[in-house]
């Protein structure tokens, strides 16, 4: 079975990751229009992106009304612009540290933001967030050395910039290797990204101070974590469980926690020793 296929649908061996870590190879430009970006799955391509000289994402939020009224009126006032960037931005803030509390607390996760900050932070990767509704495209689009096979590729279709867009789920995706596909693609993506919000530092700052991955958690912090990881069960039944007190009797937390407890014990061993 041949992969590479103008068409293919994420089915192996012929994933949007298997693609990348083909096409990739010799890569000086890689540009990514994508309507949602995930920092999930990251980690499956940093190797891939050793050798590139300059990447850059844009990204099409789903921002609010009050956002996308504010660029429909801004017509070049420098107020009404900055009061744009400024809502586009705490919304992209928002959305990495909703992102990132439901993210798998493991170290693939890590591994993924670490390795996006770090080519951040080399000024290798830029990613820009376009103040508007109307963007949920998925493009990448790929341009070669100018000593290289051509001129690039472009890749689209329906996967995200996320692991399932790139291995995980069903997707069906072209790719065009004529370079009049990759110029007009190109193009394109040129005009969207001088509209753009530039969002890198915001990223950084959002994942450093936001969520999980933060450098200034306390000792005593991780200590409450794993406290309240053992015992939510408890907490959660706390909060569910609604207790029949007869008339003229005290409502006690800890007899309370003792009833929960026995509940508890009772639900899993169908019987509970009282004494």
């Amino acid at each position: 079975m041949s992969t590479d296929l103008t068409f293919f649908t994420n089915e192996p061996p012929a994933t949007l990751l298997d693609r990348f870590n083909s096409t990739l190879r010799g890569v000086q430009y890689f540009d990514v229009l994508v309507g949602y970006f995930r920092t999930s799955g990251f980690h499956l391509l940093h190797e891939a992106f050793e050798d590139i000289e300059r990447i850059r994402i844009l990204v099409g939020l789903s921002v609010d009304r009050k956002a996308f009224e504010i660029i429909e009126t801004a017509s070049g006032q420098m107020e009404l612009q900055f009061e744009a960037s400024k809502v586009t931005k705490q919304r992209f803030s928002q959305d990495v540290t909703a992102e990132m509390e439901v993210s798998p607390d493991n170290y693939e996760t890590e591994l993924s933001v670490r390795k996006f900050i770090e080519l951040i932070q080399t000024g290798r990767l830029e990613i820009k967030a376009h103040p508007s509704q109307k963007i949920h495209a998925k493009v990448y689009i790929s341009r070669f050395f100018a000593d290289d096979r051509d001129f690039g590729r472009v890749i689209t279709g329906s996967s995200n910039f996320s692991y399932p867009g790139l291995l995980g789920q069903y997707e069906f995706n072209v790719e065009l290797k004529n370079r009049v596909d990759v110029e007009y693609a190109l193009e394109k993506f040129e005009r969207l990204w001088e509209e753009a919000v530039d969002i890198s530092a915001e990223y950084i700052e959002t994942i450093n101070k936001r969520t999980w991955l933060n450098d200034r958690i306390t000792p005593y912090q991780i200590y409450l974590k794993l406290l309240y990881e053992y015992f939510k069960e408890d907490i959660n039944l706390d909060e569910e469980f609604d207790t029949y007190l007869p008339d003229g009797f005290l409502e006690l937390k800890y007899q309370k926690q003792a009833v929960i407890s026995a509940k508890k014990i009772l639900d899993a061993y169908n019987g509970v020793f009282l004494s």
